[in-house]
């Protein structure tokens, strides 16, 4: 009987002045709106930025040796590595296992001299698992299974030294006991149109790296996941079975700067979202405290022909519900639509990239185009906001409606 009587007068109200309420319900869907385009945004950059740390070799997850995190030395190797990496291939929800081991060098042709880090490989895996090489530009070819003595090495590296594809460089770095020196043929020269990111890719079989280190065995384990999503749930599970010597890290600790950077947009989208909130809340608080103050007299004959105060909170809660989900259509209208645009067109960032072709953070290549994430999400996303904006800015005025004097408010009339 009060939901009834409340939703009566509610709609009535509502259609009486239907002008304030379509003004009421486009301002909370504007507002709405907003906040979808930024999640969109957020969610497209975070799903951007996770493929680019993964795919340029840093991996969703990865397993090192057991204070890799701290230190960050190329000469730490992984202990009983081989039970790991078979069971982590059988696993339906990894994509892609392989190895890598690091060294530091310095290459060298003629007089001239460039410090790199080597990156030993496994050539069938790393060309498909590895951005930096499946979508730079080749000249020559890339390693191959059994290759030794080879290099591959990028545009940048090659310009300061001069060389090309079949010139040899002379390769000295501190093995495990003492300086080590060879010679590496180049066969290959890639170049992902990054100036910064093609100054540090050296590439070598890890047989190579293993024999002119005197290091054995590989330095990490890279993982990548069918699904980004399931990282958490992976490492939760991964972190307890690596085996004594070893440690898992997830893609935030191998490239802790892009992680950092999308923790505050994360945060700072959060704020954004609250800002709107409030200042929707503000809106329809005014709007609903201007209805009460007009409608005392009809509140005051309500409640002397016997409507309870519970019943006058209900109707203004209605009210608030209705234009609510007035303002979530509006925003789906609106946000939904941008939504989709970036989902499907995305954002081209090529105009800010200057001379290079690509935008790179170290030795990660991020996309030139980023897309915003879309999906049923947003329609609860924007009913959440809306109705929980309006009904929040309603719950004052609800209040003042329910201490309204009958006999003082018919006498003002």
């Amino acid at each position: 009987m009060i939901r009834s009587t409340s939703a009566k007068y509610a709609f009535r109200s509502l259609f009486r002045h239907t002008r304030r309420t379509i003004l009421s319900m486009i301002g909370v869907g504007v507002g709405c709106a907003m906040a979808l385009v930024a999640a969109s945004w957020l969610g497209g950059e975070k799903e951007m930025i996770v493929r680019a740390v993964s795919e340029s070799g840093g991996g969703h997850l990865r397993v090192v040796p057991e204070g890799w995190t701290e230190m960050r030395e190329n000469t730490l190797r992984l202990a009983n590595w081989k039970p790991l990496l078979e069971r982590l291939r059988s696993d339906a929800r990894v994509d892609i296992a392989l190895t890598r081991a690091r060294t530091n060098g310095l290459l060298a042709f003629g007089n001239r001299m460039a410090g790199v880090q080597i990156l030993g490989v496994e050539p069938d895996l790393e060309k498909v698992a590895n951005r930096l090489v499946s979508r730079a530009e080749l000249e020559g070819r890339y390693l191959q299974p059994g290759d030794r003595g080879k290099v591959v090495i990028g545009h940048a590296i090659a310009k300061s030294l001069d060389v090309e594809v079949d010139d040899d460089l002379f390769v000295t770095l501190a093995g495990r006991d003492e300086i080590q020196s060879a010679m590496l043929n180049i066969v290959g020269i890639l170049s992902t149109g990054n100036r910064e990111t093609d100054n540090m890719i050296c590439h070598v079989t890890q047989t190579d790296v293993e024999e002119l280190s005197g290091y054995e065995g590989p330095g990490e384990i890279a993982i990548l996941l069918h699904d980004y999503t399931l990282v958490d749930s992976v490492f939760a599970q991964l972190s307890h079975s690596v085996g004594a010597g070893n440690e898992a890290i997830t893609w935030k600790e191998v490239n802790p700067g892009l992680a950092a950077g999308l923790d505050s947009d994360i945060g700072f989208t959060r704020l954004l979202v609250c800002i709107i909130v409030l200042v929707v809340s503000l809106g329809i608080a005014s709007a609903q405290l201007t209805a009460v103050l007009e409608r005392r007299a009809e509140f005051a004959i309500l409640s002397a022909l016997g409507m309870k105060s519970r019943q006058v909170a209900a109707l203004m809660l209605i009210e608030a519900i209705v234009i609510g989900l007035g303002g979530a259509v509006v925003a789906l209208g609106v946000g939904g639509a941008t939504a989709y645009y970036l989902s499907t067109k995305g954002f081209d960032m090529a105009a800010m990239m200057g001379e290079d072709l690509s935008v790179s953070f170290g030795d990660v290549m991020i996309d030139p185009i980023m897309y915003g994430s879309f999906g049923s999400w947003l329609i609860w996303y924007a009913l959440g906001i809306s109705v929980v904006a309006t009904v929040l800015a309603s719950v004052y005025p609800a209040w003042m409606a329910t201490k309204i004097d009958p006999a003082r408010a018919l006498r003002t009339v």
